[in-house]
């Protein structure tokens, strides 16, 4: 099958080419940075997402339509089945399965026009409410967590935006880590959230909650979470050593995705702890900075914060934390310090305390609305 661009951002463009990868003749779309459009690829491909990630390294995933419409159909049996808000860019892994499971039921999605906004979210989910044979046609939509924070913080005082939220029979939150005290603000606002992990080499989210999606395995080897099932990405496009690298096969023949992140399982419940390449070593001892973050982000004021790390003349290696002066103002810079330094040094160690808190107008995210890191950790290297 031939691997043709989708030119544009509108995502009724992509809509449209979807349709006929999933559905008809194709071509596969190529979404992203793809160096490898007018080639070839392998019969059954749909779609093939290329994304630069938060650490800048650019990986062309190919996804069949076997694995988008299995990722849909499981999806449905968790959650239900209704109507879709995409909110998401198109040509991001969850903004397109956005678009995969309004194929797959059947319905036209609802497309937020423009650049994201509060009253643009609530506008778009309140003209959605509709009925069917009497009954009320439950509605979904996909975020991320920055998102969400700005929905919450704007529900403050918009009423039409608190609507909106409790309108969602779910909203799937993914793409990164969602903090604890996010979670509780979404639940006392009466949002109905599901927490979702995975990756584009899974077809999005296949964990929810911890529980993997039916027909989705998941193990640990090493401390690595592996993933398998029928969500599986083919691989990488023109990339056969990286596949083979990240694509396990069992003897008995199962293929399991290699995620990079560390995690547990405990009483059937999947617990992500970051990833194993997100480590420092500082004064001789590892530090994950994705656990020094989840700690930095209980303290009051630093939820959205990103830690990243930076050369140390003493140590080696240290952390810095980055936040925005929008969300640190309620105390000075020196005291949100201070205070990110004591949760850190008592949940993990003193070792592993931050050396620094960066503040600034707006964090650097990606077109997914993920921070990022990459961008972060120059711009704080280019201060020191």
């Amino acid at each position: 099958m031939r691997l043709e661009p989708v030119t544009g951002d509108d995502p009724r463009d992509i809509l449209r080419a979807l349709k006929s990868a999933l559905h008809g003749p194709g071509p596969a779309l190529a979404l992203g940075l793809v160096g490898h459009v007018g080639t070839e690829v392998r019969a059954g491909a749909a779609v093939v997402v290329t994304t630069s990630g938060s650490t800048g390294v650019p990986k062309s995933v190919v996804l069949s339509r076997d694995a988008l419409t299995a990722s849909a159909l499981a999806t449905a049996d968790r959650i239900g089945e209704g109507s879709w808000l995409l909110a998401l860019p198109a040509s991001y892994v969850a903004g397109l399965q956005v678009l995969v499971r309004a194929i797959v039921a059947d319905r036209e999605p609802a497309i937020m026009s423009g650049s994201f906004t509060p009253q643009a979210f609530a506008a778009a989910a309140l003209m959605m409410v509709s009925t069917e044979h009497g009954s009320r046609i439950p509605t979904f939509t996909s975020l991320v967590p920055a998102q969400l924070t700005t929905l919450l913080d704007a529900a403050e005082h918009d009423s039409a935006v608190l609507a909106a939220l409790r309108s969602f029979e779910k909203i799937l939150i993914g793409g990164q880590a969602l903090p604890p005290v996010t979670l509780e603000r979404a639940e006392q606002a009466g949002a109905r959230i599901a927490r979702t992990y995975g990756s584009t080499e899974t077809s999005g989210g296949c964990v929810y909650d911890g529980s993997p999606l039916r027909g989705v395995g998941v193990r640990v080897v090493d401390a690595e979470v592996q993933l398998s099932g029928p969500t599986l990405a083919d691989g990488y496009l023109g990339d056969e050593e990286l596949t083979d690298a990240a694509f396990l096969r069992d003897v008995d023949g199962t293929r399991w995705y290699r995620t990079g992140d560390a995690g547990i399982v405990e009483d059937g419940v999947l617990r992500i702890r970051g990833r194993i390449d997100n480590v420092i070593v500082s004064g001789g001892i590892n530090i994950s900075l994705d656990r020094v973050e989840r700690v930095v982000r209980s303290v009051p004021g630093l939820a959205s914060a990103v830690v990243v790390r930076v050369p140390d003349a003493r140590w080696g290696e240290a952390s810095v934390i980055v936040a925005t002066r929008g969300e640190a103002l309620r105390r000075s810079e020196s005291i949100q310090l201070d205070e990110a330094r004591v949760a850190v040094a008592d949940e993990i160690g003193a070792h592993a305390r931050p050396a620094r808190l960066v503040l600034v107008d707006e964090l650097a995210t990606l077109p997914s609305g993920k921070p990022d890191r990459e961008a972060i950790r120059r711009a704080v290297a280019a201060l020191h």
